[in-house]
C-alpha cells in the first residue's frame, strides 16, 4: 500500500484534523493535532480507522471580532509553535526566553561538527543557560541523542530542574545514593548509560575505577562538564588522589573526537596559566600546544572559547557594538555594584580569656608534639587550627570542637593527618570538595587531655548569648539595619553549630513566645550540610512562602557554605552577611555570587563582612586576602582567583604567629615575621602574575568568532518567527481582560485573579498555577523579566501561564460554538483612518518539510510558521503591501461603527474570492522557503558537511488562518475598486 498523504499534509481522523508527520510509514500514520504540541502526537492505523484528506476549513463571515481578533490570533498561533522553521530549531519550545547575548555560544556551537567548547562568562551571566541552548539544540536536531551532566552532587537536583523547567528534557540522577535503584531495573548485562539516556552524575562518585569505566563505554554523545576547573590542575601542583582521578575520567571522555563536549566554568584559570592550557586541551589537543599570542592560535582558541564579563554584555546589540542603530538593543538588568561595609566587633571579657587558654593548650601541644615526630605535629597541627576557627565562629562550634576527637588523631602518617584535618579547617575554592565540610572539627587528639577540654568546652557552652557572644550582638544590629532598608540578607557561617546556634537565638519560637531580637514579622531558618541538596532548596522555599509577599515581612536564612555555589538565590535575598571569614577569598566571591547575577531585582547588593577586632585571625585574614581579592576583581571586572596553596601558606603563617605568640609573649608583630613575609610575598607575586595573565587573556581571547552583526541578525529572525516580549505582555493583558480577569498593575508587572474568567481557562490553568490559586482566586503575578520566582508567570511566551492562555484563546478562535467570551476570531470588519482604501489582512500559516542533514543522518521536519499578508482592493487586482504595513494594521484603531450586516455582507463576498490570491501566497511561501534555507546555511557556514543535503521546501496550499477587512473612514470606495 503506498503511502497516500505526504508529510505536512492535513488528514481528518478521530474527529479533529492532524498534520502528518516524516515519521509516518504506509500502514502508519504519525500526526500532530493542528496547532497542537509534540505531546499530543498520535499514531494511527489507516486500515482499521478513518483517514480522509482535509482542507483547512475557511472562516465563518459572520463570526466577527473586534479590531484586536487579528492581533491576538496571530499571537495565540505563534505561541503555540513548538518547533520553529528557522535554524534554531529548540528555541520554540524552551521555556526560557535567552539574552541575545547567550546566543553566541549556540551560534559558535552550531559552526562545528563536533561541538567542542569552554564557555568560561563570569558569575552570573547565565553559563547554564548557555550550554542548556546548545544541548537542546543538537538534540532538537538530532546531532546528538544522548545527555550526560557532569556535576558535583550539591548541584544535581539543580541541574535536573533546569534541564527540566527550561529545556524539557528529562534526566535521571546518577548518584552514589540512586544507584542502586537504577540498577535494579537493569536488565541482564544492560548498562543504566544505555537505559536512560539523559542523565546527571556526580562526578565524584562516577570518576572511581568502580564506574569510569562502564561510563566511559556507555557515555552519550554529549557530555557537559560543570565546575571544569576542578578536573584539572596546574603542572606545578602537587595533584591530590581526587584531582587525578576526575581528570583521567574527562580526559577519557574527551578522547573520542566525535563527543560534544561542553565545558562550563566562571574560573578557567584558577590562578594558573598551565591549569589553562590543560583545560583547554581536554578541548581540543592542540589548544594546549598552540602559541596562543599567535595570529593562527588566537584564531583557533576563538572557535571554541567564550569569556565575558558582566560590563561585555550588559549593554548589547546597540550601535556600540557596529549596529547601525538600537532597535534591537538588549539592556540585562544585572545588579550595578556590590556596597561593601566590614564591620568589627570585640571580645567580651570572658570570651577573651576563653580564647587565650585555648591559645596556651593549642600552644603547648604544638610545641610538645615538634619534638614526639612529624606525624604527631601534623595532627597537632590540625587540632590547634580546628580549635582557633571554632573559636572564632561561635561558642556553640567551639564546645563541640572542644568535646569531639580530631579526624587526624587516627592518622598513621603525616601525610595521612594532612588529608584527614585539612579538609574540615581550610577553605578549599574546589567546590567539589564542600559536601560534608561544614561539620565541626575535633580538637582532641590524647585521652589525658580530656578533662582540661571538657573544662574549656563547659565555659565556651556558658558564653552564648548576645550578652557574653558580642559577636553575635554585633550581627543583631547590622541585621536590624539591612531589614529596616527592605533587605532580605542570607548569614554565611563556616560551621553547622554555628548556624544553628544563630537561628535559635534569631527565630521566632510560637511553643516558648520567645520574640525574635530581629522582629515578630521577621522569619529566620537555617541551612546547612545536614540537609539533602533538594531539602535544601524546599526549606529555602518554606521560607520564601512563610514570609510571603507582605512588604513588611522579612526574611533571612543562615546557611553555611553548603550553599555558597551553584544555588541560585538571587529571587528571594539580596544581601551577604560573612559571619564567619572564610580563609580562602574564592569562596567569598561564591557567596556573593548567589545573589549578584542575572534576575537580581536590586541594584546594589550589600555585603557586610563581620570580623573580630582583636581575636588575632580575622584581621589579618582580612586585609591580606579578602581585600586583596576586592580590589583585584574592581580592577579586572571580574574575580581572579588565589590557588590554594598560596592561601593555605598565608593562613598557616598567621596561625604559626599566633601560637608562637602564646608561647613567647608579644615579641614581633605577625607583618615582621619570618614565614608571614615570605608566605606572603609567594602569594603577591602569584596573585598578581594570574591577575596579569587573566587581564592580558581577556584581551587577547575576547569572543570574536562571532560579530553583533551576526546575532543581531538571527535576533531579528526569530523575533519575527516567534514575537518578541512586547507582543506578549499585549496579547496577555488583553486576553484577560476581554475573558473576564481581574488586573491590576504592580512593580514589574501585574497580577490578574481568574476565577470570574471561562471555566475552559480555569482547567488549563489550574495545572500551571496551582487548584488551590484558581480556586481561591489569588492575583497571579506576571512579571515582564524573564527571570521570574516559584508562582509567578513571565510575559515570555515559553512561560506555561502564558502557553495555556493562549491555547485557550487560539481554541476558542477555532470553534464557534465555545462557551464564553471569545477575544480573537478568524473575521473582522473595521472601519478606521488608517487606510485610505479598502484593505484586507489575511493571517497565513505555513507550513514547511525541512531535511536536515546532520551526521546522524538526514532528519525531516515538518514546522510551521504565521505571516501577516495585506493588499488592497479586490482579491483578483491585489495590490500587495509591504510586510512591514501588514503588520501596523494590527495597532489601527476602529473610529467608526461597523454595522454587522453590512460587515458580513462585505466578509462573505472577500471570502468567496480568496481564491484569487492563492497563486500570491504559494510564491510567497517558496520566498520563505528559500529564505529559511540560506538562513540554515548561513548559521553552518564552517562545514561543508553540515549542510551537505539540506534543503527547505513549502507545503501547499496554505491555511488561511484569519481574514481582516479594513475599511477607510470616509464612507465611500475610492473608483475603480470594485468588491
Amino acid at each position: 500500500m503506498a503511502l497516500t498523504y505526504s508529510a505536512g499534509s492535513l488528514v481528518t481522523a478521530r474527529g479533529r484534523d492532524w498534520v502528518v508527520l516524516p515519521e509516518s510509514e504506509p500502514d502508519l500514520l504519525v500526526l500532530r493535532p493542528l496547532g497542537g504540541s509534540d505531546d499530543d502526537i498520535a499514531a494511527v492505523f489507516p486500515a482499521f480507522e478513518t483517514v480522509r484528506g482535509a482542507e483547512f476549513a475557511p472562516p465563518a463571515p459572520g463570526d466577527l471580532g473586534d479590531q484586536r481578533a487579528a492581533g491576538l490570533l496571530r499571537t495565540a498561533l505563534r505561541v503555540g509553535f513548538r518547533s520553529g522553521a528557522g535554524p534554531f530549531r529548540s528555541l520554540a519550545g524552551i521555556a526560557v526566553e535567552p539574552r541575545a547575548y547567550q546566543l553566541v555560544p549556540l551560534l559558535m556551537a552550531l559552526r562545528q561538527k563536533t561541538v567542542r567548547m569552554l564557555i568560561s562568562d563570569d558569575v552570573g551571566i547565565g553559563k547554564t543557560v548557555e550550554a542548556g541552548l546548545i544541548a537542546s539544540e543538537l538534540l532538537a536536531q538530532g546531532e546528538a541523542t544522548g545527555l550526560a551532566v557532569l556535576c558535583s552532587p550539591a548541584l544535581a537536583e539543580q541541574w535536573q530542574q533546569e534541564l527540566r523547567t527550561k529545556f524539557g528534557i528529562d534526566a535521571e540522577l546518577v548518584l552514589s545514593s540512586t544507584v542502586s535503584r537504577l540498577e535494579r531495573g537493569l536488565d541482564l548485562g544492560q548498562s543504566l548509560f544505555d537505559k536512560y539516556p539523559h542523565v546527571i552524575v556526580s562526578t565524584d562518585f562516577i570518576k572511581s575505577t568502580r564506574h569510569r569505566d562502564d561510563f566511559v563505554r556507555h557515555c552519550p554523545d554529549l557530555v557537559i562538564v560543570d565546575e571544569a576547573h576542578t578536573c584539572v590542575t596546574s603542572d606545578d601542583t602537587k595533584v591530590s588522589t581526587q584531582s587525578q582521578l576526575r581528570h583521567e575520567l574527562l580526559r577519557r571522555v574527551a578522547e573520542d573526537a566525535e563527543r560534544h563536549l561542553l565545558l562550563v566554568t566562571a574560573t578557567p584559570h584558577s590562578g594558573k596559566e598551565s591549569a589553562f592550557r590543560n583545560l583547554l586541551g581536554l578541548v581540543k589537543p592542540e589548544l594546549a600546544r598552540v602559541d596562543l599570542d599567535s595570529e593562527k592560535g588566537r584564531k583557533l582558541l576563538a572557535q571554541h572559547f567564550v569569556a565575558r564579563k558582566r560590563a561585555d554584555v550588559r549593554q548589547y546589540l546597540t550601535k556600540e557594538d557596529g549596529l547601525a542603530d538600537d532597535s534591537l538593543a538588549e539592556r540585562t538588568a544585572f545588579p550595578s555594584d556590590r556596597y561593601f561595609k566590614d564591620e568589627t566587633y570585640k571580645l567580651s571579657p570572658e570570651y577573651r580569656a576563653l580564647l587565650d587558654d585555648a591559645i596556651a593548650y593549642a600552644s603547648e601541644r604544638v610545641e610538645e608534639a615538634d619534638g614526639q615526630g612529624r606525624r604527631e605535629a601534623r595532627i597537632a597541627w590540625w587540632s590547634a587550627i580546628a580549635l582557633l576557627r571554632s573559636l572564632v565562629s561561635s561558642p556553640r562550634a567551639a564546645a563541640q570542637t572542644l568535646r569531639t576527637r580530631s579526624a587526624a588523631a587516627v592518622a598513621a602518617s603525616a601525610e595521612e593527618a594532612d588529608r584527614l584535618g585539612a579538609p574540615l579547617t581550610s577553605d578549599s575554592a574546589d567546590s567539589d570538595a564542600l559536601e560534608g565540610m561544614d561539620v565541626a572539627p575535633g580538637a582532641e587528639t590524647e585521652e589525658n587531655a580530656g578533662s582540661r577540654l571538657a573544662e574549656l568546652a563547659q565555659r565556651a557552652k556558658a558564653l552564648e548569648g548576645p550578652a557574653q557572644d558580642l559577636k553575635l550582638k554585633a550581627l543583631i544590629k547590622h541585621l536590624k539595619a539591612l531589614l529596616a532598608d527592605g533587605y532580605n540578607p542570607i548569614v554565611f557561617c563556616r560551621y553547622i553549630p554555628t548556624a544553628e546556634y544563630l537561628a535559635e537565638q534569631l527565630a521566632n519560637d510560637p511553643e516558648t513566645k520567645k520574640r525574635s531580637p530581629l522582629g515578630a514579622r521577621t522569619v529566620v531558618r537555617a541551612v546547612t550540610g545536614t540537609l539533602s541538596p533538594q531539602q535544601r532548596i524546599d526549606r529555602i522555599e518554606e521560607l520564601a512562602a512563610e514570609a510571603g509577599e507582605d512588604a513588611a515581612a522579612r526574611r533571612v536564612l543562615i546557611a553555611t557554605d553548603c550553599l555558597s555555589e551553584g544555588v541560585n538565590l538571587q529571587h528571594h535575598f539580596d544581601a551577604v552577611l560573612h559571619y564567619d571569614l572564610a580563609w580562602n577569598p574564592t569562596r567569598h566571591d561564591q557567596r556573593e555570587g548567589r545573589v549578584d547575577r542575572y534576575g537580581q531585582k536590586r541594584d546594589e547588593v550589600r555585603v557586610i563582612t563581620l570580623y573580630g577586632d582583636d581575636n588575632g585571625i580575622d584581621g589579618k585574614v582580612l586585609e591580606v586576602l579578602i581585600k586583596k581579592h576586592r580590589q583585584i576583581k574592581k580592577d579586572l571586572g571580574i574575580s581572579v582567583s588565589v590557588p590554594d596553596e598560596m592561601s593555605t601558606g598565608v593562613t598557616d603563617a598567621i596561625v604559626e604567629w599566633l601560637l608562637l605568640r602564646g608561647r613567647q609573649g608579644q615579641q614581633e608583630t605577625l607583618f615582621e615575621s619570618d614565614s608571614f613575609q615570605q608566605s606572603f610575598a609567594d602569594l603577591e607575586q602569584d596573585w598578581n602574575s594570574a591577575a596579569d595573565r587573566e587581564k592580558a587573556s581577556r584581551s587577547r581571547f575576547a569572543q570574536r568568532s562571532i560579530h553583533p552583526e551576526e546575532v543581531a541578525r538571527e535576533v531579528a529572525a526569530v523575533r519575527e518567527a516567534l514575537g518578541g516580549a512586547g507582543e506578549i505582555d499585549t496579547f496577555v493583558r488583553e486576553s484577560l481582560n476581554a475573558l473576564g480577569a481581574v488586573l491590576r498593575d504592580s512593580d514589574n508587572g501585574f497580577t490578574a485573579q481568574v476565577r470570574g474568567t471561562p471555566m475552559g481557562l480555569q482547567d488549563a490553568l489550574a495545572p500551571v498555577v496551582g487548584a488551590d490559586t484558581v480556586e481561591r482566586d489569588r492575583p497571579i503575578p506576571f512579571r515582564s523579566s524573564p527571570a521570574v520566582g516559584r508562582g509567578e508567570a513571565a510575559l515570555v511566551r515559553t512561560d506555561p501561564v502564558v502557553g495555556a492562555l493562549a491555547s485557550h484563546v487560539l481554541n476558542a478562535a477555532l470553534d464557534t460554538q465555545a462557551d464564553g467570551a471569545r477575544p480573537a476570531r478568524r473575521c473582522g470588519v473595521v472601519t478606521t483612518d488608517a487606510v485610505t482604501t479598502r484593505t484586507t489582512l489575511l493571517l497565513v500559516r505555513y507550513r514547511f518539510h525541512l531535511t536536515l542533514p546532520s551526521r546522524n543522518g538526514e532528519k525531516q521536519v515538518v514546522a510551521e510558521d504565521a505571516r501577516l499578508l495585506a493588499f488592497e482592493g479586490a482579491p483578483r487586482n491585489a495590490v500587495w503591501l509591504p510586510q512591514q504595513r501588514a503588520v501596523e494594521l494590527l495597532d489601527a484603531q476602529a473610529t467608526e461603527n461597523t454595522a454587522a450586516a453590512s460587515g458580513e455582507r462585505m466578509m462573505t463576498r472577500i471570502l468567496d474570492q480568496l481564491g484569487e490570491v492563492t497563486p500570491y501566497l504559494e510564491s510567497y511561501g517558496d520566498e520563505l522557503a528559500a529564505e529559511l534555507d540560506a538562513s540554515h546555511r548561513r548559521v553552518r557556514t564552517a562545514s561543508g558537511e553540515i549542510v551537505r543535503g539540506l534543503s527547505v521546501t513549502a507545503q501547499k496550499p496554505a491555511d488561511i488562518l484569519g481574514t481582516y477587512v479594513y475599511l477607510p473612514a470616509t464612507a465611500s470606495v475610492p473608483a475603480g475598486v470594485s468588491a
